[in-house]
């Protein structure tokens, strides 16, 4: 075995399979690629344009399912302001606007907002402002005994804390 044996490289081939290109083919192919190249780069910054003006309009009219589901309660609101307008009966202005706070509640509901529980849970900075402390008698310190402003919860994630009274124990 020589030294040329050795090594692990395929025997050339010496005529080869094609003819080589001329130039005037290979500036044809380079044109070709350079072409391909500048429609490959004006899809992708068109892409990324469209990408971003959708971006932007989701961004802008994301409220919008939520407007079009609170605009049936505006209108139950001045149907009761006109009703009561017309005569006064407040049994029925009372019974109308109570009617929209359970509607307005669905739609929360609908759209993943809950309302955070406050009575007789412990506080939790976290989901509880505390705006007064009392004494209340048979009730741990720490505890809520009631609600000034309900508080609301979007998924996981607090949209306004509960205002509440905390008792300080007996």
């Amino acid at each position: 075995m020589t030294s040329d044996d050795s090594h692990d490289f395929p025997p050339v081939d010496p005529q080869p399979a094609s003819p080589p290109a001329s130039g005037a083919d290979l500036h044809e192919k380079l044109r070709d690629a350079e072409d391909r190249l500048l429609r490959t780069q004006a899809e992708l910054e068109n892409f990324r344009k469209r990408s971003r003006r959708e971006l932007e309009d989701a961004h802008r009219y994301r409220e919008i399912d939520l407007l079009r589901s609170l605009l049936p309660v505006l209108d139950n609101v001045e149907r009761a302001l006109d009703a009561a307008g017309k005569k006064a009966d407040f049994e029925s202005l009372i019974a109308g606007f109570r009617m929209t706070g359970q509607q307005l509640e669905k739609l929360l509901l609908i759209h993943g907002c809950k309302p955070i529980e406050t009575e007789g849970q412990p506080f939790d900075p976290a989901i509880h402002e505390a705006i007064l402390q009392q004494s209340v008698e048979g009730v741990a310190a720490g505890t809520v005994v009631g609600a000034a402003t309900k508080g609301y919860k979007l998924h996981d994630r607090v949209v306004r804390p509960a205002q509440v009274i905390v008792s300080k124990g007996e």
